[in-house]
């Protein structure tokens, strides 16, 4: 499209756009207006599955829309619905189309009428709009013809009568609809306006977002809403716009507004449901743009030509006037012109200033239809003449749009000979805002030259420029302007990404306060982005709260809840209230998600924490209490601390046991009993539970927040595999939802309460009921909070009363929580040392087998302290609480002298606790007076005591009746104990081994663990040595004599209460030697030691008969009873101490075997002699302390061991005495 500029040269306009609309005589609602802006930003969204922009800065991979149509959308309904003004022309109407059907009785009778009706509107003062541009408004006289139903004679004939009547250049015939309407279905007609009426990627508007209006004036040929477009001058565009008021010349008041405005909703439905222009053909399609065409070419740009011309021939005579001459000119025009008023009143007012004639605006005329014609340059120079006017006269309204206009035609003139003068936007801004108070005109002048910045590159100042005009007026407005604001930011050279997410964060607020949830949401989201994992935890808060009520109020459940859950798992610095207010809306939110899916999987709870890797699991029963003078086995409970060295030495006691029933090697499928499993448990292999006893699982929680947690309804989640580990076939798996409690019984906790801050434990059990393979997968429970506690330390148990009411009503959600263990790190191959590869945790994935005994153990009078080599009986009774017979019960210690059940001997004693009060542990007989210091023999085998057998010394057989224990019996068995030898504090181990008479393929045996700690203070300390003597008398007559010397010190240091000790007896045992008679010098019948004293004992030594089988024992009594040795307990305790001896010689003499190899030069002679110095006599002294306790006199019992192995050197009761 080309035409002539006032010097005659061609000047050709590109893309140039008409909009046609209906005349409206009321000037749109600015409540209507804000209302069509907020529909147009409303069904504005991202298209579904939109991929966004990858943007890189520094740390940060952000995901942003690369375009923002809503934004969009929003500038361009906002730039027209604008209001035509008085100040400026760009709004006003240039031209008007009179439009008559041809079917009209006369047309042309109605050509007048409407005429008349335009004339009326234009220039009476009954009508204020629409403005109109000049007062000889262009007419064009449209015939309108309907081919299918019309004459085409009648309407030729009315033609060439208007033609007569208003020219060629002034009329024209268009005829349409050439097709007959048809409403068959399988017709199918493009619509030809699709591509260009408003479309909305939102298919369903929720209610809370409903403002539907209905539309009723949609039966004009061109209805109200819609535009008219030229492209190129051959393509016509309509766009349909749901309001009128979108249009300069649309029009509601405030009564008719809920009547005649339609929203975009129905607008979208319509225009997806109605086809739109069936009964058009191609050619119509061609017929309507020539009819534009000779529009634009014959009528408007010839007669916009003239007005230029005319408009530019005021301006020549103007400039030739002189300055004074111009200013009685115009106060001779201007006529009726208002008083001049003061400079600070003109610079305070917006109201109209000069008179429609006035020369000053007949200059801005002409520059805006040079603008509207794109003749850029001419424009800006009268622009640029009348901005100097009107700052010349305070009109600041005026000069404002001149200065604005003026920067925008800088801008858009070809070549660009001039920069832009951002100055003249940032002025005209201000004016807007600060002087004339009119926000609408700063909007638009913002707009404007922030598109003008940003096409520079200047995103600095363009963002200035859009956060300066935000302000508490427009909520939408202002989010829309701080979003842009925000894309400034990033899309700079050097991105600013947290300005980019804190104006992100202020546009979604706004975007909140104006009803925008969705727009809100996607803000919040996009910040996220950065605040996210950065350590910003209070930032990080109000987005994710902020996402989540948003998410909520949109009804996207899932995201509410996930944004919620982030709140409370991260390590939140909130206080009480607000973290309290935070799980409150958690609980809201997901008791609805859950609602709308009630058959849903349960899901995942993020709350408490829940230390997977601290998770216990104990197999059996718990132990039970002491009872009187009945103590308990101790065994083992989840209240003991884990041992690494305690856990080894068990160990390697039951590896003992194994290997000596498996006659000395253990068996490859052996796999150590583990009744606590832990992170330093060896997990590896399944373990494995017993049916019908209870499988124990503590689990360690943590509140991490300020304010308590209330657990209810807590228990373990399993599946399990019935198995018949008799026969070989797999059960079906049964999940607990699925299953009954015939097949594992679950225990839950009805309340559980976590303090704020707090850890706790939690121990939930499960009982067996069949064998199979069991998995533990996690804990089930209901979470809830406390109602208006903030911390409820020490807390009174009535309180679950309240917790109980709380629950009921409704703030408690019901999920799950997976216990999921890592395994240990694999550290053995090179590849697994080069990787990092975990091993199986196999704690929650027990094996339950058949049947087993159950043993339980009970210690009667044990005592806690002794003296060393203080000897005491206790009973021990075993009872079996099973149902099933029990047998191939044993014990092993390391400490086998420190314990004895008895011999051969030991049915000689009194079996019953009762019987043996206030009697001797030893078995003792009166003694003859004239016996007193001589001999009293007896013998005894090794074998009778469990020596010598080849078995390990360590493990003893517990002499049960018939060798087994039946369901529901109990028996009580004497034992001595033996003090330690050594004082201070003693933990002896004892492991009871067990075996069911049936054998298992599971599970071979099972034991049961005892520590018994002993605080052991001094006694007696003794040295000895033997050396021949010939002048002894030899009453056999073999020559074979010797002197023993005994020298015995007490070494007690009466702490213990402990007053004097008696020597009562003195005792040998020996294969070979025997003492024969005392030869004390002393005359004492006993021999009394206070603390600190010694004496001296002397005893003659002859040898035995050849007897290698039996030993030999010799008592010689100091007192009137004779303790024989050769019974329970003295000689358990001597062939105890015998092993022990010989275990101890053994070791030494194996470390010294390697020096013996070498010095092979000993001759014959030196090992005759050394032979002959060898000598094998052991000593027993046995004594009585008399002990002062509580004002009692208690008489306690002991005996201690002498080795005496070679003929002249000094033996000493172990320990030597430092």
């Amino acid at each position: 499209v080309h035409m002539r500029d006032p010097n005659n040269q061609l000047h050709i306009i590109k893309n140039l756009k008409i909009a046609v609309n209906n005349i409206i005589t009321h000037p749109p609602q600015p409540g209507a207006i804000r209302k069509l802006l907020h529909d147009v930003v409303s069904v504005s969204q991202p298209a579904e599955g939109l991929v966004a922009n990858v943007i890189t800065a520094g740390d940060y991979d952000l995901n942003i829309s690369a375009t923002t149509p809503w934004f969009e959308s929003y500038r361009e309904c906002f730039l027209q619905s604008m209001p035509a003004s008085d100040h400026e022309f760009l709004n006003h109407y240039v031209a008007c189309m009179l439009v008559v059907s041809s079917s009209e009785p006369d047309p042309v009778e109605q050509f007048l009428k409407l005429s008349q009706e335009q004339h009326r509107i234009q220039h009476s003062s009954e009508y204020s709009y629409p403005k109109w541009f000049i007062p000889n408004t262009l007419k064009y006289y449209v015939l309108l013809h309907d081919v299918s139903t019309g004459e085409e004679q009648r309407a030729d004939s009315i033609y060439e009568e208007m033609k007569q009547r208003y020219g060629t250049q002034g009329c024209y015939l268009l005829k349409i609809n050439s097709r007959v309407s048809n409403r068959g279905a399988d017709e199918q007609i493009p619509d030809p306006w699709s591509q260009y009426l408003q479309k909305s990627t939102i298919q369903n508007q929720d209610s809370y977002e409903d403002y539907t209006v209905s539309n009723k004036n949609t039966d004009h040929l061109i209805s109200d809403g819609i535009d008219s477009e030229i492209k190129d001058g051959l393509s016509n565009n309509f766009k349909t716009h749901p309001l009128q008021l979108d249009h300069p010349s649309g029009s509601l008041d405030n009564t008719d507004y809920m009547k005649a405005s339609t929203s975009l909703q129905d607008s979208k439905k319509s225009n997806s449901g109605t086809p739109h222009g069936a009964c058009l053909t191609l050619t119509d399609h061609d017929r309507i743009r020539q009819f534009i065409q000779e529009f634009t070419f014959r009528g408007l740009l010839p007669h916009i030509e003239k007005t230029i011309r005319q408009l530019n021939d005021q301006l020549i005579s103007r400039k030739g006037l002189s300055r004074s001459l111009f200013t009685a000119t115009k106060k001779w025009f201007s006529g009726s012109k208002v008083p001049e008023k003061s400079i600070n009143e003109l610079k305070n007012t917006s109201g109209l200033l000069y008179p429609p004639e006035a020369p000053e605006l007949q200059i801005r005329k002409m520059a805006d239809l040079c603008f509207l014609v794109q003749h850029y340059e001419l424009a800006y120079s009268c622009y640029h003449t009348a901005k100097k006017d009107f700052l010349n006269d305070q009109a600041m309204l005026y000069a404002a749009g001149a200065l604005e206009m003026a920067a925008v035609s800088a801008f858009l003139q070809p070549g660009a000979p001039r920069p832009y003068p951002a100055h003249y936007m940032e002025t005209a801004i201000q004016t807007y805002r600060d002087i004339c108070k009119n926000m609408v005109l700063a909007e638009r002048c913002v707009l404007l030259s922030a598109e003008i910045l940003k096409s520079q590159s200047k995103y600095s100042e363009a963002a200035a420029l859009l956060i300066r005009l935000t302000s508490e007026d427009s909520d939408l407005r202002s989010a829309l302007l701080l979003e842009q604001a925000a894309h400034c930011f990033i899309n700079m050279k050097s991105p600013m990404v947290r300005k980019f997410a804190f104006h992100m964060i202020l546009a979604g607020h706004r975007f909140s306060k104006a009803g925008q949830k969705k727009h809100a949401l996607r803000c919040y989201c996009q910040a996220m982005q950065v605040y996210k994992g950065k350590g910003w935890s209070l930032a990080e808060d109000h987005i994710n709260f902020t996402i989540g009520r948003q998410s909520f109020t949109l009804r996207q459940l899932d995201n509410a809840v996930s944004a919620f859950r982030h709140i409370l798992i991260n390590d939140s610095k909130q206080p009480p209230a607000q973290q309290g207010a935070f799980l409150r809306e958690y609980l809201y939110v997901y008791k609805n998600a859950t609602q709308l899916s009630p058959d849903a999987p349960l899901p995942q709870l993020p709350l408490p924490y829940i230390n997977s890797s601290a998770t216990r699991v104990f197999f059996g029963h718990d132990r039970r209490p002491a009872e009187g003078e009945k103590q308990a086995a101790t065994h083992i409970s989840l209240d003991q601390e884990y041992d690494s060295e305690s856990s080894q030495q068990w160990k390697e006691l039951e590896e003992q046991v194994v290997s000596v029933i498996n006659k000395g090697t253990i068996p490859p499928n052996f796999q150590p009993t583990q009744f606590c499993l832990n992170r330093y448990s060896d997990n590896s292999k399944f373990p494995l539970a017993v049916v019908e006893e209870p499988i124990t699982v503590e689990v360690s929680f943590r509140n991490p927040l300020k304010v308590p947690l209330l657990l209810t309804d807590l228990s373990l989640l399993w599946k399990f595999q019935p198995k018949d580990f008799s026969v070989k076939h797999d059960g079906e798996t049964k999940e607990q939802g699925m299953c009954d409690e015939d097949m594992v019984g679950t225990e839950a906790i009805a309340e559980f309460l976590i303090n704020s801050e707090e850890t706790k434990v939690a121990r939930l059990k499960l009982f067996p009921h069949q064998t199979g393979e069991l998995h533990i997968l996690g804990v089930v429970y209901n979470l809830g909070s406390v109602q208006g506690a903030v911390s409820l330390d020490g807390i009174d148990p009535s309180i679950g009363l309240q917790t109980g009411k709380f629950v009921s009503n409704g703030l408690s959600v019901r999920g799950r929580q997976d216990l999921e263990i890592q395994g240990p790190r694999l550290n053995n191959t090179k590849e697994e040392k080069t990787s990092i590869k975990y091993g199986p945790d196999r704690r929650l994935d027990p094996i339950i087998t058949e049947e087993m005994p159950l043993l339980e153990v009970f210690f009667i009078n044990f005592p806690t302290g002794l003296l060393c080599g203080e000897i005491r009986k206790a009973y021990v009774e075993f009872v079996n609480v099973s149902k099933c017979p029990l047998t191939a019960l044993k014990v092993v210690s390391k400490h086998p002298e420190f314990f004895t059940f008895g011999g051969n001997t030991a049915v000689l004693t009194p079996l019953s606790p009762s019987a043996s009060e206030n009697c001797s542990a030893y078995k003792t007989v009166v003694t003859d007076p004239t016996s007193v210091r001589t001999a009293l023999l007896s013998s005894a085998s090794s074998a009778d005591f469990g020596v010598g057998t080849g078995g390990s010394p360590e493990v003893i057989q517990v002499p049960l009746p018939d060798a087994v224990l039946l369901p529901g019996a109990s028996v009580q068995l004497p034992m001595w104990l033996r003090g330690p030898d050594e004082e201070g504090v003693h933990e002896i181990n004892f492991l009871f081994y067990y075996e069911s008479i049936k054998k298992h393929s599971k599970m071979c045996h099972r034991v049961l663990r005892h520590t018994a700690v002993i605080c052991t203070s001094r006694s007696l300390h003794i040295r000895a040595t033997v050396c021949r003597s010939n002048a002894l008398g030899d009453e056999e007559g073999r020559g074979d004599n010797m002197l023993l010397f005994v020298d015995v010190e007490n070494i007690n240091t009466s702490e213990t209460g402990v007053k004097e000790f008696h020597i009562v007896q003195v005792s040998s045992n020996s294969k070979h030697w025997k003492l024969q008679k005392s030869v004390n010098i002393s005359g004492d019948k006993d021999t009394k030691l206070a603390s600190r004293e010694r004496a001296k004992l002397c005893f003659k030594a002859v040898r035995c008969k050849n007897s290698e089988e039996n030993y030999t024992f010799a008592d010689i009594v100091f007192g009137n009873e004779q303790i024989i040795s050769s019974t329970s307990p003295c000689a358990d305790f001597f062939f105890q101490s015998l092993s022990s001896e010989f275990k101890r010689t053994h070791v030494q003499s194996h470390t010294h075997a390697s020096q013996r190899a070498v010095k092979q030069s000993f001759d014959e002679t030196v090992r005759l002699i050394q032979r002959c110095s060898e000598v094998d006599l052991n000593i027993v002294v046995l004594w009585k302390a008399y002990v002062v306790e509580d004002n009692k006199q208690l008489i306690l019992e002991g005996q201690h061991h002498v080795a005496l192995n070679t003929i002249g050197k000094e033996a000493f009761s172990f320990p030597q005495k430092q």
